[in-house]
C-alpha cells in the first residue's frame, strides 16, 4: 500500500478544462518534445554580459525532427545545463522561445538537486537499471521529499507547456524518466491532448519495480499518455506485466500493434529501438582534424590490434568487467601480449555519489595492474582516456578500432555500436574511411543493452562471465577477414535504414493512430491526484442516472428486470458471496410488485442461489446461465437445454486436474451441467497463460462433442451447447408476451462476457419481441467496451440503482404519532 505524498496542489489544475489561454494561430500540425534538458547549448559571453546560445547539433531532441513532415512547427520544453540568474531569465526565455522556440524550465535549486540528483538518480536511475536498494548504504532508502521534489519538478514543467500549448492542435511528446508524472499534470488540464511519452532508460521486471513505493503514482501517470515508447519488447514486456499484476490490465495484440484497454482508452505500446543520425556522423568523417587524427592513431598503434570501448562513467557501464575480460585474454592468450591493445574513453559521470568513487578507484587500480603485469616501455594494453574527447577524436578511434566491447551491464539502447559500424564504413572518396579495402568491423556486446539484439552479426556475451567475454574478444580479432566484412555489411544495412529519423518518423505515425479518435470521443476526468484517469466513451455509451431509469420505470406496466449476480450486486472481491440483508430486502420488495418480473441471471450452481434467495418467494432464477429456471421460490427447477448427455465431464475434468495441479491457487468447480476452472487466486501472468493453453487443449479434445468452451474473468467455463444467459433472456421476454404482458420495461445489469450476450439479445429483439417504445437499459457494471448502451461505474452504483425502483413500488410507510 502506497501513502500519498504532499504534491503541491496538484488537484488545483481544472481538470475538465480542454482550451489554453494561448489563442490558436495555425493551422498546420505543432509538436511539443519535452525533455529534461533542451537541445541548446549556452555559455556566458566574454564580457560576461548575457548569454549566448547555439544547437546542440548531438541531442537527440534536434535530431528526431528528420523523421516528422517538414511543415511540422516545433517547440522545445526542459532545463538549461547552466544556472541562470533570476533577474535573466525573463530575458532569456524570451530569447530562446524567439530564437530557438524553446522555453526553458528554470527549476529553484533546492529542487533541482533533489529532483535530479535526488530522486532521478538515486532512485530512479538504479531502479530502472535492476538495482535494488538492499540497504541504506547500498542505494539509499526511499526518501519521501525527493519524491515531492520531483512532483515539484513535473508540475514547473507542466506550467511551462501551458503556457505555450494549443491542446486542439498540438501533439506532445515526452522524454524519459526525469518526467514520469507529468503525463498526469498535462492530462487534468487537456483531457484530449495528443501525448506519447517515450522511455529511453530500461523498464525493470515487475519484482524489480514493484519495490518503488510510489509505484502506482507513476504507472498511472503513464497510462494517462496515449501512446508509450521502450526500446526493446523486454522493456515493454516489463511494463505490461506490471499494468497486469498492479492494476489487472491485459493488452492485446491486433494486425502488429500492440494496445491496451484503461477506461475506455486505448493505449498504444510502441517498440522501436533509436537510431543514429547518419547526416552528422557522415560530416564529422569529412571533417579534416578527422583526417590527420587518423593518421597520428595508426601511427601510434602501428602493428597493434585495437579494441576500443566508448562509455559514460556509470556504474552500470561495465568498464571495470572489460578491463578484467582484457586482462584474461591476455593471460589466455599470450600471443597477443604486446599486438592487443584496448583503448578505453570514458565521458564525464551524469550523476554523483559515492559509487562511482569507488567505481573509478577501481578502473584505475586494474589500468595500472594490467599495464604493469602486460606492458613495458613500448607497450601498454591498456590506454585509459578520462578527459573530454571532440567528435572528430571519437570518429577517429571508431576508424582505426578492430573492434568495440560494449559490456554494460544494463544499458537501455547504447549508440556506440551504431557509430562504429558507420565510421568503419566510411565516406566514400575519403582518403581514411574505414579500414584498408573492403570495410569491415567487429563487435562484442552484452546482451543486457537494448541494441543488442538488433546487431546480429556481434559476439553476444554476458558480461559478469569474464572467461567467455575474453574468449569472445579474442574470437572477433582471429576471424578471417571476409567473415567480419559480411558482418559489418549486414550491420551497416541495418544502421542506415534504422536511423533516427526512422524511429521518430514510425513512433508519430502510431501516436497519430492512437489519438484519431480523441475528438470523436465523449471523455472526463475522474479520480483525485495521480489517481487521476480519463475516461473515453462512445457518444452512445453513457452512464445510467437514476432521474433516467426512475422516470421510465414510472410510466411502464410490463416490467423485466435481470440481474446477474457476482460482480453486479455481490462485489468480485468478496469473500463471503452470500447476498447482503439490503440485496435481499430490494430484491423482495421489487418482487412485490405485481407489474415486475425479476430475474437473477447466473452461472453460479442452482443450489447455492435456491438456498441464498429463498426468503424472495416470487424472484425467479436462472442458474449455471439458463440450463436451469425457476420462475418461484414455491415451483420447480425447468430444464431449458434438450442436451442432457454429461458423458463430456469425464474427459473434462481430467484435463482441468492436470492445470489445477501445475497451477498454484486454481481450483475446480463442478456444477450440475458445467464444468469451471478458477484462476483468480492463480499468479496473473502464469494463471492466464494456463487458461489460453487449457481453452486450446480443451477445444481440440472436444470438438466433436455438443458443448462450448469460453473463457471469462478469471474462468474457463465448459457447458452444453445452445446454453446462454441471451437464450434465457428471450425465453423470459417470450413468456411474458404470450401470458398477455407484451415488456414495455427493460433492466438488464451485468458485468462479464457471458452477460454480453443477454445484452445482444435485448438489442436484436428490439422491434420483434419487445416494441419500439419498449424502455430498454442494458448496462454493464465498470466503464468498458460492451454492447450495453449504459454502465454504473461498481456494484454500490447496481445497489442504489434497485433501492430508487423498490422505493418507487413499495414506498416506505411512514407513522404519524396522534394528536
Amino acid at each position: 500500500m502506497t501513502v500519498p505524498a504532499d504534491i503541491l496542489e496538484l488537484d488545483d489544475d481544472r481538470a475538465t478544462s480542454v482550451t489554453s489561454d494561448v489563442p490558436s494561430s495555425i493551422i498546420q500540425d505543432r509538436i511539443i518534445i519535452i525533455s529534461n534538458q533542451l537541445p541548446v547549448k549556452a555559455k556566458r559571453r566574454p564580457d560576461n554580459k548575457g548569454w549566448a546560445f547555439s544547437w546542440d547539433e548531438g541531442s537527440l531532441l534536434l535530431q528526431l525532427k528528420d523523421g516528422l513532415p517538414e511543415d511540422m512547427e516545433f517547440l522545445y520544453v526542459g532545463c538549461l545545463r547552466v544556472d541562470v540568474d533570476p533577474n535573466e531569465q525573463d530575458d532569456v526565455s524570451q530569447l530562446l522561445l524567439d530564437r530557438f522556440k524553446c522555453v526553458p524550465a528554470f527549476l529553484p535549486p533546492d529542487i533541482l538537486y533533489k529532483y535530479y540528483h535526488g530522486f532521478c538518480k538515486q532512485h530512479l536511475w538504479p531502479l530502472f537499471h535492476y538495482m535494488i536498494p538492499f540497504a541504506s548504504n547500498h542505494g539509499g532508502r526511499f526518501d519521501r521529499t525527493l519524491w515531492e521534489a520531483y512532483v515539484a519538478a513535473n508540475k514547473i514543467f507542466s506550467e511551462k507547456v501551458i503556457e505555450i500549448i494549443n491542446p486542439e492542435d498540438d501533439y506532445v511528446w515526452i522524454h524519459d524518466y526525469h518526467l514520469t508524472v507529468l503525463p498526469t499534470f498535462l492530462r487534468r488540464r487537456f483531457i484530449k491532448l495528443r501525448m506519447g511519452f517515450f522511455l529511453h532508460s530500461p523498464f525493470p521486471s515487475s519484482e524489480i519495480y514493484r519495490t518503488l513505493p510510489v509505484r502506482e503514482e507513476i504507472m498511472k501517470a503513464l497510462l494517462n499518455c496515449d501512446l508509450i515508447g521502450f526500446h526493446t519488447f523486454d522493456y515493454a514486456r516489463h511494463f505490461l506485466s506490471c499494468c497486469s499484476r498492479m492494476l489487472g490490465l491485459e493488452y492485446q495484440s491486433r494486425r502488429g500493434y500492440i494496445g491496451m484497454e484503461y477506461y475506455g482508452r486505448t493505449i498504444g505500446i510502441k517498440i522501436m529501438p533509436v537510431g543514429i543520425h547518419m547526416g552528422q556522423i557522415q560530416s564529422v568523417l569529412k571533417l579534416p582534424d578527422k583526417e590527420w587524427m587518423v593518421e597520428e592513431l595508426r601511427q601510434q598503434f602501428e602493428g597493434k590490434t585495437v579494441f576500443l570501448g566508448v562509455d559514460d562513467m556509470d556504474i552500470f557501464k561495465g568498464v571495470d568487467l572489460k578491463l578484467l575480460a582484457m586482462e584474461q585474454m591476455l593471460r589466455q592468450h599470450p600471443k597477443w601480449q604486446g599486438k592487443a591493445v584496448l583503448v578505453q574513453i570514458t565521458n564525464p559521470a551524469h550523476g554523483k555519489g559515492k559509487d562511482i568513487d569507488e567505481m573509478q578507484a577501481e578502473i584505475q587500480e586494474s589500468c595500472n595492474r594490467i599495464n604493469d603485469t602486460f606492458g613495458n616501455s613500448d607497450y601498454q594494453p591498456i590506454v585509459f582516456i578520462d578527459r573530454p574527447v571532440s567528435v572528430s577524436e571519437k570518429a577517429a578511434y571508431y576508424t582505426i578500432a578492430e573492434c568495440v566491447v560494449v559490456t554494460a551491464v544494463r544499458d537501455g539502447m547504447n549508440l556506440t555500436p551504431y557509430e562504429y559500424i558507420v565510421c568503419r564504413q566510411g565516406v566514400p572518396g575519403s582518403p581514411n574511411s574505414g579500414s584498408s579495402g573492403p570495410n569491415r568491423s567487429m563487435l562484442v556486446v552484452s546482451e543486457f543493452i537494448g541494441c543488442s539484439p538488433s546487431l546480429s552479426g556481434a559476439i553476444r556475451i554476458n558480461p559478469w562471465n569474464i572467461e567467455a567475454t575474453a574468449e569472445a574478444m579474442n574470437e572477433a580479432i582471429s576471424l578471417v577477414n571476409q567473415e567480419k566484412q559480411l558482418r559489418h555489411e549486414k550491420h551497416y544495412k541495418y544502421v542506415s535504414q534504422h536511423d533516427v529519423a526512422y524511429w521518430s518518423k514510425s513512433f508519430f505515425q502510431d501516436l497519430e493512430r492512437a489519438c484519431k479518435d480523441h475528438f470523436r470521443r465523449r471523455c472526463w476526468g475522474i479520480g483525485f491526484s495521480f489517481g487521476f484517469r480519463v475516461v473515453a466513451l462512445d457518444r452512445s455509451f453513457r452512464k445510467l442516472t437514476v432521474d433516467t431509469v426512475v422516470s421510465a420505470y414510472v410510466r411502464s406496466k410490463n416490467r423485466a428486470i435481470l440481474l446477474d449476480y457476482d460482480g453486479t450486486v455481490m462485489p468480485q472481491t468478496s469473500m463471503n458471496k452470500k447476498p447482503s440483508a439490503e440485496v435481499i430486502s430490494i430484491l423482495d420488495r421489487l418482487c412485490g410488485d405485481p407489474q415486475n418480473t425479476v430475474f437473477i441471471v447466473s452461472g453460479r450452481a442452482k443450489e447455492s442461489l435456491g438456498r441464498w434467495f429463498s426468503p424472495c418467494s416470487k424472484l425467479g432464477v436462472a442458474a449455471e446461465h439458463g440450463f436451469f429456471l425457476r420462475w418461484s421460490a414455491d415451483e420447480e427447477w425447468e430444464v431449458c437445454s434438450q442436451n442432457n448427455d454429461f458423458g463430456w465431464m469425464q474427459i473434462v475434468e481430467p484435463v482441468m486436474q492436470l492445470y489445477t495441479e501445475s497451477t498454484d491457487g486454481s481450483s475446480i468447480e463442478k456444477k450440475e451441467s458445467a464444468i469451471v476452472w478458477h484462476h483468480r487466486d492463480a499468479d496473473p501472468g502464469f494463471g492466464s497463460s494456463q487458461a489460453k493453453e487449457m481453452l486450446d487443449h480443451l477445444e481440440s479434445v472436444l470438438a466433436n462433442e455438443p458443448v462450448a468452451v469460453k473463457s471469462g474473468q478469471f474462468i474457463v467455463e465448459v457447458k452444453p451447447q445452445g446454453v446462454s444467459k441471451g437464450v434465457i433472456a428471450e425465453r423470459i421476454f417470450a413468456s411474458m408476451v404470450q401470458s398477455g404482458r407484451p415488456v414495455d420495461f427493460v433492466l438488464c445489469i451485468g458485468d462479464d462476457r457471458s452477460d454480453e450476450d443477454m445484452f445482444k439479445v435485448v438489442d436484436n429483439l428490439t422491434g420483434n419481441t419487445l416494441a419500439s417504445s419498449t424502455s430498454i437499459f442494458a448496462c454493464t457494471v465498470g466503464q468498458k467496451p460492451s454492447k450495453a448502451k449504459y454502465y454504473l461505474d461498481d456494484t454500490a452504483g447496481v445497489i442504489v440503482t434497485l433501492a430508487s425502483l423498490a422505493e418507487v413500488s413499495d414506498p416506505p410507510s411512514v407513522e404519524v404519532d396522534s394528536p
